[in-house]
């Protein structure tokens, strides 16, 4: 599927979302993955949220979007760390 075929628009805002055995460092690695591909992370647009019994975590970053591509590239180095259990 090209971008001409995408059911999103781009620019456009895009919630990534990766999860995780709870660990300090979880909302560090996920950033830093995002940041490889989005150099310009707004203030407030990361969020965090524990599993019912705490033993995960999902990381929420909001992005501005410019591509498939980029999503792509950012969906697989967030499934190539071993850290990270799922990214959605």
């Amino acid at each position: 599927m090209n971008e001409e075929e995408s059911l999103l628009k781009f620019p456009c805002q895009f919630p990534i979302k990766a999860m995780g055995k709870t660990s300090s460092e979880l909302d560090i690695v996920v950033v830093e993955i995002v940041r490889r591909h989005i150099v310009d992370i707004k203030e407030g647009a990361i969020t965090t949220r524990p599993s019912k019994d705490g033993n995960y975590t999902a990381v929420t970053v909001l992005i501005e979007a410019s591509s498939k591509q980029q999503l792509d590239a950012i969906y697989q180095d967030l499934s190539d760390h071993p850290e990270i259990l799922m990214a959605l």
